[in-house]
């Protein structure tokens, strides 16, 4: 097994992440969750956001590794729907799910900074790095991740076309075992283990975050368009240039 020592992963070389990159990319996505787990054990979390696929990473780690702690942002603007899909799956799959929010409300933040995902750019990664950012920090720290899963593709947007199935992000090393994978491919995984696309799916939206910053794919052009506008597709857990104040 081309397995990475915990303890060398963030000082790995660029040359041997790339040679690692090289081996994993030949692998099935449970291969690579097979090996990313046989590698870092109790050091590893799964994130969901209970999304329009979050089902498929869900039931495929879940499957292997009963007990990793599943963590779910809860940012207080999600669907109704989300809530209800993410109680539902937890049940069925009988979840670890480790629920991290804000330390700040959303009444809260609204009282003391207005509606910051109304204020461009600037006012939107604000937002980002307050509830989602700084929870996922404090869910990394706290759970002792040193390895991070999570269902990234590169068909989903711009900003993750040339993602590999590793990348060291920070102090942890970020693992994508679907990244390749297709609409269809995601789809017949679904089929075949008889799970659901987020409710939402039905009414149009094929990509599901906060009430206020989601749009159907109708309305926005692209799946891209469809988170804040276009604005910015990425809510900073997933940027590799980090923020300088977390260590995700």
């Amino acid at each position: 097994m081309n397995a990475i020592a915990p303890n060398n992963a963030r000082s790995m070389s660029d040359e041997e992440l790339e040679s690692l990159n090289a081996r994993w990319s030949q692998y099935s996505a449970e291969e690579r969750v097979m090996h990313c787990l046989a590698t870092f054990g109790e050091r590893v979390v799964l994130s969901t956001s209970f999304g329009v696929q979050s089902a498929v990473m869900l039931h495929m780690v879940a499957a292997q590794q009963s007990d990793i702690p599943v963590v779910f942002i809860d940012t207080g603007y999600l669907f109704p729907e989300t809530y209800r899909f993410a109680e539902e799956l937890a049940q069925r799959l009988k979840l670890n799910l480790k629920v991290y929010n804000p330390l700040y409300t959303a009444a809260r933040q609204e009282a003391l900074f207005g509606k910051r995902w109304e204020d461009g750019k600037v006012g939107i990664e604000a937002y980002n790095r307050m509830n989602k950012v700084e929870p996922m920090n404090r869910a990394v720290l706290e759970l002792g991740a040193e390895a991070w899963i999570t269902g990234l593709r590169r068909t989903q947007s711009s900003t993750r076309r040339h993602l590999d199935v590793l990348v060291r992000q920070n102090r942890v090393m970020k693992v994508h075992p679907i990244i390749d994978w297709t609409d269809r491919d995601v789809y017949e995984y679904l089929r075949r283990n008889d799970l659901p696309y987020h409710p939402l799916w039905q009414d149009g939206y094929v990509t599901v975050g906060d009430w206020h910053s989601t749009s159907r794919l109708a309305e926005a052009g692209s799946e891209e368009m469809a988170r804040f506008g276009g604005i910015k597709r990425e809510c900073g857990l997933h940027e590799l240039s980090g923020q300088p104040d977390f260590q995700i």
